[in-house]
């Protein structure tokens, strides 16, 4: 897992179970990470999972253990805080699903994800607001965690098909108001190099107010910004 900033995770088929079999845990060591663990992992940095903006990474996410825990922390903060104003609620409840990420190199895992995801958001929307939720939101939430969680492996940096590509990943961050920026970025440049300390991928270098060098990513594309209720609209 990898981090930059009562309610119970829903249960799953698999959530029981740290296997599904003895044969993708053979070719692929899949294996499963139970709650208890996921939890005192989390509680390491409980401070960062309870940042609404604060943007987690999971690698290798299996069918989503700890991006479910992580949501489900984050949607109590912004239930907590901005639980009386819709407006507030679905701005910041968007923002924080669209600040977990995930890949998975198994194409069942990366849909259940996205589904168990969506489902703990939409649980917990619907009981707030019930009849004047909008499918508008739900919208929202599908499309991002639909590009958020990627069927890829991390450790080649591609996709997971028939022809394979390098793995993208969306910056959405909260502009002026209730509108969103988003920027795509090639995996990759997100990475700095685990020999050197240092990145050779980012182009950008510069330094920082403690004269440090801070490697800054090179965005493939930047959008237009967008309503945070609409941001399929600028889908190709």
């Amino acid at each position: 897992m990898v981090t930059t900033p009562t309610s119970e995770i829903l249960p799953t088929a698999r959530e029981d179970s740290s296997v599904i079999s003895k044969q993708r845990v053979s070719d692929h060591g899949e294996v499963f990470t139970g709650r208890r663990e996921v939890v005192a992992m989390l509680d390491l940095v409980k401070q960062e999972t309870e940042r609404i903006e604060s943007r987690f990474l999971e690698p290798a996410c299996g069918n989503g253990n700890f991006l479910a825990e992580i949501l489900e922390r984050k949607l109590r903060v912004v239930a907590r805080r901005y639980g009386k104003s819709q407006l507030e609620y679905e701005r910041s409840a968007v923002l924080a699903v669209a600040s977990i990420y995930g890949i998975d190199k198994q194409e069942d895992n990366v849909s259940e994800c996205r589904q168990r995801l969506f489902a703990i958001f939409d649980r917990q929307y619907t009981a707030r607001f019930k009849r004047a939720a909008k499918d508008e939101c739900r919208e929202s939430v599908k499309y991002i965690l639909g590009r958020n969680i990627e069927h890829g492996d991390a450790l080649t940096l591609q996709t997971v098909g028939k022809v394979p590509r390098p793995i993208m990943f969306s910056e959405w961050a909260l502009a002026t108001g209730s509108f969103i920026q988003r920027r795509d970025f090639i995996f990759s440049e997100l990475i700095e190099s685990a020999e050197t300390g240092q990145s050779t991928l980012f182009l950008t270098e510069q330094y920082s107010d403690q004269g440090k060098r801070a490697f800054i990513p090179k965005e493939i594309r930047s959008w237009p910004l967008t309503h945070f209720l609409k941001v399929r609209e600028h889908d190709e």
